[in-house]
């Protein structure tokens, strides 16, 4: 599990073809005490550290998870966000995110506002159906809080901090991002269906096919 606060703003320095992408990422702060077979968010991408190669990590991709994020379009001199895994104990300063990509976004326009930025994202309706204003939406491993949700698109509010410490510094309109929402949203649809309303409160419904 992560928290969506990105550690530190890592670099890809070499990309392997074939099916199995690899992707080297040099890093600092994030090799500290990571061994192989760790787990590293790389742009929200929840990835397995296949081994270390001086001050990079190597990390394997397989073509599922090229088909459902933004990391096959990496390139050598990438900025990519990276958080370590969160340790039993640690603090929670984000929301609870996964690592699971749902859906792929595009950064449509930037703003100034105040002392910060209003970023527009497009979004696909897989990812916006659990969108809700003033909720938690991870962009490429970046826990966000939501302003604003229309038909095709969100806001949300970035502050100058988070701009300098995570690769939204190097980004564009245009540019492609991965999207997770919000994990307790997607359990609640899932749940909602097998619940019925009764007096006095709430009970599972047993399913009519169930054996």
């Amino acid at each position: 599990m992560f928290t969506g606060l990105v550690e530190e703003v890592g670099r890809v320095v070499g990309v392997g073809g074939g099916e199995m992408r690899s992707l080297a990422v040099a890093a600092g702060r994030v090799l500290e005490g990571t061994r192989e077979g760790d787990s590293v968010a790389v742009n929200g991408v929840c990835l397995t550290v296949e081994r270390r190669e001086g001050e990079a990590l190597v990390f394997n991709a397989m073509p599922e998870t090229l088909r459902r994020t933004a990391l096959g379009g990496l390139l050598p001199g990438s900025p990519v966000n990276l958080e370590r895994a969160m340790p039993a104990g640690g603090r929670f300063g984000g929301h609870v995110v996964q690592g699971h990509v749902d859906g792929v976004g595009e950064v449509r326009g930037v703003r100034p506002e105040g002392g910060a930025e209003i970023w527009t994202f497009g979004a696909p309706e897989g990812v916006l159906r659990y969108t809700v204003e003033k909720g938690s939406i991870c962009v490429d491993g970046i826990s966000l809080t939501v302003v604003s949700v229309k038909d095709d698109s969100f806001t949300v509010s970035i502050l100058p901090q988070t701009k300098e410490s995570t690769n939204l510094r190097e980004l564009g309109v245009g540019a492609r991002v991965n999207l997770e929402a919000d994990l307790i949203a997607k359990y609640v649809e899932r749940l909602l269906p097998h619940v019925v309303r009764v007096s006095g409160g709430f009970e599972r419904s047993v399913e009519r096919d169930a054996v």
